[in-house]
């Protein structure tokens, strides 16, 4: 799945894979056959904390 925000024509988001027994994968368009799993807890606060601005 792409964000929205990824507009029509570039290579400028992280895609996410469903849920599968290997974990969740993400991967960051412009490197695809960089392939990070992880599980739904990890990927749960990352994306908290992303929202609320941290790490910025």
């Amino acid at each position: 799945m792409k964000s929205s925000f990824s507009g029509e024509g570039g290579n400028n988001c992280v895609e996410i894979a469903a849920p599968s027994p290997d974990g969740i994968a993400l991967r960051e368009s412009e490197r695809p056959a960089c392939v990070l799993t992880t599980d739904r807890a990890a990927l749960g606060a990352l994306v908290t904390s992303v929202k609320a601005g941290l790490g910025s």
